[in-house]
């Protein structure tokens, strides 16, 4: 729902009721992933995708309905090729929609969901989307780190889910759990939806040169939160970087330990160290590659990769820690600008992320999406 909340908070507060579909589960080669969202306004107005265009007319219909009759539906598209094609969604996957009525009286907790996005505290938005008693369908409960607001329907149901929630939350992942009526851990009977709103993950990018530059705005595009990093104020201006979100002026290595000691370094953490000079990058790496983040790349031809390593080892990296480190950074793509070399470093930033092989889809076979 990240992508949709602010127009469906406007209309919240302007007191109008949107039908709001959201993608609960995905099989096989679904176009978009759990949490992605599509409003549709009294007016007509359609903001969002589930599908990238798939199935977003019968989607648009249905919202309709579920607004007028103030019933939620679950709502299953593409159960074989005939309904795929039927529908448009001609991937041949198949996509679970959850669509319900959002205004005051159906989420009261939303004003209070926003202005933690806002500030970029972690909260999760939780709904039942399946039970066998139909009247609870559509509860919310809206999950905190450190608290909970709204109630499921029992204390045992509350309880379990929250936790749950919780440890979704902390992963900065999506998805649908599944539960007996009352919460019960092994059982059947309740699903529900956990919409995870963390801080986007961070990438950072240590080396301010023109490498870097194009790395900031691949990072941008790809949803980071990019922090710049050099010891070097004559290069780390913001004017030279326009995409970073923040250009910082420091040792590496300071700002990152700085930053782990102050908590603003988690597991999605991508780190790129552009450097590829001694002074900098092996004090930087010492600390990055201790740390419990995503990513680890250092950029280089292979004989500062060769000689990196053995200042690390010398340093006291163990083989282990070491393993972490992509070294020369990014896939073999051929790259040769510092545009090519952001596509190549992100591609394998994503490969590691989602366990992808950075090989030809056309040279594989089975599934695309594991």
């Amino acid at each position: 729902m990240r992508d949709v909340l602010d127009d469906v908070y406007r209309r919240w507060q302007a007191g109008e009721t949107v039908g709001l579909g959201t993608v609960v589960a995905t099989f096989s080669s679904a176009p978009r992933a759990p949490g992605a969202s599509m409003m549709v306004a009294p007016d007509g107005t359609v903001v969002g995708s589930v599908s990238g265009g798939c199935v977003e007319g019968a989607v648009y219909e249905l919202a309709n309905e579920v607004v007028a009759e103030r019933k939620p539906v679950l709502q299953r598209y593409g159960v074989s090729d005939d309904d795929a094609f039927a529908v448009g969604l001609t991937c041949g996957g198949i996509i679970d929609i959850y669509v319900e009525p959002v205004d005051r009286e159906s989420m009261p907790e939303l004003e209070r969901v926003v202005e933690s996005v806002r500030s970029g505290e972690p909260v999760a938005v939780v709904t039942i989307v399946e039970h066998e008693t139909p009247g609870l369908v559509g509860e919310h409960m809206i999950v905190w780190p450190d608290r909970v607001e709204g109630s499921l329907g029992s204390s045992r149901m509350d309880d379990a889910v929250a936790d749950d929630a919780r440890g979704l939350l902390a992963t900065g992942r999506t998805g649908t759990l599944h539960y007996g009526p009352d919460g019960q851990r092994r059982g059947e009977g309740m699903a529900v939806f956990v919409n995870s709103f963390e801080p986007p993950p961070r990438l950072l990018v240590f080396g301010a040169i023109d490498f870097a530059a194009a790395m900031a705005r691949m990072g941008a595009y790809l949803g980071y939160q990019v922090t710049v990093c050099d010891a070097r104020p004559v290069f780390a201006t913001s004017s030279r970087f326009p995409d970073a979100h923040d250009v910082v002026v420091d040792w590496p290595h300071r700002y990152l330990k700085a930053e782990s000691e102050a908590g603003r370094i988690d597991a999605r953490t991508a780190i790129a160290v552009l450097t590829h000079d001694p002074k900098f990058d092996v004090p930087l790496l010492e600390v990055a590659l201790r740390l419990d983040v995503g990513y680890v790349g250092a950029m280089g031809s292979r004989k500062t990769h060769d000689d990196r390593f053995a200042r690390l080892r010398e340093a006291g990296i163990t083989e282990g820690e070491l393993e972490r480190l992509s070294s020369p950074i990014g896939l073999d793509l051929g790259a040769r600008t510092p545009e090519e070399t952001a596509v190549s470093i992100a591609a394998e930033i994503i490969a590691l992320r989602w366990s992808g092989t950075g090989r030809r889809l056309a040279a594989l076979t089975g599934r695309i999406h594991s």
